[in-house]
């Protein structure tokens, strides 16, 4: 229920219209003398009264039903409120006007519910799409897209030029051409920030406009896994077929000695045996980090989304290594001061913020590092572990590369022969060494720092390598800081 109307608002001129004739008629009948002007005059006031009485009460409930289809209008705007319902009282004083009133009411509701249900399904059917989907106007801005669509090219993108948002000609030359012919138009293209991905846009030119707007939708499918692929299995052949070349060749060979000349020699065949056991680890882990590495690649376009400290994880590291150092009477220091020509506050590895990453990608970075510090450090020397909070602007820290106002950087430093400027460039590259002979002499797969960087590319990260010949090495790993410096969130 709701209140009634206090007094219509059109009383007075209802009353004038329906009065008017009968007190027109009894003024000539006082002219004519049939009537004393006395009696016309109370005439007139009685059938004004009883006019008014009747009006007055039609009028408030015709003002009822007036309200209640405003209220019915004004309601269907919030899909929360309910019908009102029509006044027992209009309903009696217009019985047929007030029901037709409230048919139409329970059938506009009906008709919202409706309207609503197909709305809320078409929401979430756009809102489930795995695939990124833009809708667009004729004049190609972004009407609105879905939650993938916002994930890939940014929140608040709607009402936009779609050349401003999605910066590629191609795109933009299919969406014209697909307006142009009314027909659908398919093409691929890149994204090279911050990792290279791989997509197809499909263009749908729509029948007719929408209500919003919307002529065209854009949906791009990620291609960049099935693409991947495809190069990984190419790439993991040729280094297979060049890296195992070797030793496959050395072992076929001690095999063929070891049934030929040497068949009946005892200490050529535990030589030959021991080389052939090197051969075969040496091809096991190349085969093993080639596999890890497709599978690194292969995620490399999805960021990680878990929260970890890097302290523990460097712990972790430096006691499964520790038996290691210790054979070459090298120590591994945690918490060392960061290098001197970083510009580095130092910080505590407890200290430091958390950082989005995985836990056993972020171990196999920090392990092969301090395994190659290692590997190449000199014996009775130390590997340094040092880390601090890098800002943007600062002399010697964030890489201008890295699109983050501030991250955390954890420095290992060996004492080793140290490597010629000439080689930095290139050490991430797969199988690429400075020194070929040593590398394999000390079990190096020439995988580690290819590793390390498709790794920290997954994190958004990078690797700077720092190195003096004569002096040793500096591996700096910048990882985006979860938070502020500062502990602002």
């Amino acid at each position: 229920m709701f209140p009634d109307p206090t007094f219509p608002r059109n009383f007075w001129a209802v009353l004038a219209i329906l009065t008017g004739p009968a007190a027109a008629i009894l003024i000539v009948f006082a002219a004519l003398g049939w009537l004393s002007w006395m009696a016309a005059a109370v005439a007139i006031v009685l059938v004004g009264t009883m006019l008014g009485v009747l009006v007055r009460s039609h009028l408030r409930r015709l003002g009822q039903i007036a309200h209640y289809l405003q209220r019915l209008a004004a309601d269907g705007d919030d899909p929360g409120n309910v019908p009102p319902r029509l006044p027992d009282a209009a309903l009696e004083a217009t019985r047929d006007l007030s029901q037709a009133v409230a048919n139409s009411g329970r059938a506009w509701a009906r008709r919202r519910r409706d309207l609503e249900a197909v709305v809320a399904a078409n929401e979430a059917v756009i809102s489930g799409l795995p695939d990124p989907l833009i809708m667009l106007d004729e004049q190609r801005r972004i009407v609105r897209v879905n939650p993938a669509a916002e994930a890939l090219l940014g929140h608040n993108i709607a009402g936009r030029e779609l050349f401003e948002v999605l910066r590629n000609p191609t795109v933009t030359e299919a969406v014209n051409a697909a307006l142009a012919s009314r027909e659908s138009r398919m093409v691929e293209f890149t994204m090279p920030v911050p990792v290279e991905r791989s997509f197809s846009a499909q263009v749908e030119p729509l029948a007719r406009p929408i209500v919003d707007g919307t002529v065209a939708l854009l949906m791009l499918q990620d291609l960049t896994r099935i693409k991947r692929a495809d190069r990984m299995r190419a790439d993991f052949v040729a280094n297979v077929s060049h890296e195992l070349r070797t030793p496959l060749s050395t072992l076929i060979g001690f095999i063929e000695t070891l049934r030929g000349p040497a068949r009946d020699d005892r200490a050529a065949q535990d030589r030959f045996l021991q080389i052939m056991q090197d051969q075969a680890g040496r091809m096991a882990r190349i085969v093993a980090d080639l596999l890890s590495l497709s599978r690194i690649e292969l995620n490399e376009h999805t960021p990680p989304v878990g929260e970890l400290e890097l302290a523990p994880i460097l712990h972790g590291v430096a006691d499964t290594l520790e038996m290691k150092a210790s054979g070459k009477q090298m120590t591994i220091r945690l918490d060392a001061p960061p290098p001197a020509d970083s510009g580095a506050t130092p910080c505590s590895l407890a200290d430091l913020p958390r950082v989005i990453g995985d836990d056993d990608e972020l171990t196999q970075v920090f392990q092969n590092l301090i395994d190659n510090a290692i590997k190449y450090g000199r014996p009775g020397t130390s590997v340094r572990v040092a880390g601090w909070i890098a800002e943007r602007g600062a002399d010697g820290q964030i890489p201008p590369r890295m699109q983050t106002p501030s991250a955390i950087a954890i420095a290992i430093m060996d004492e080793g022969e140290g490597i010629a400027r000439e080689h930095l460039s290139r050490l991430t590259e797969r199988f690429y060494r400075v020194d070929t002979a040593r590398s394999r002499d000390l079990g190096g797969t020439g995988l580690g720092l290819a590793i390390v960087k498709h790794i920290l590319n997954r994190h958004r990260g990078m690797l700077d390598i720092d190195s003096e010949q004569g002096k040793g090495s500096t591996f700096t790993v910048f990882l985006p800081a979860l938070r502020e410096p500062g502990g602002q969130a």
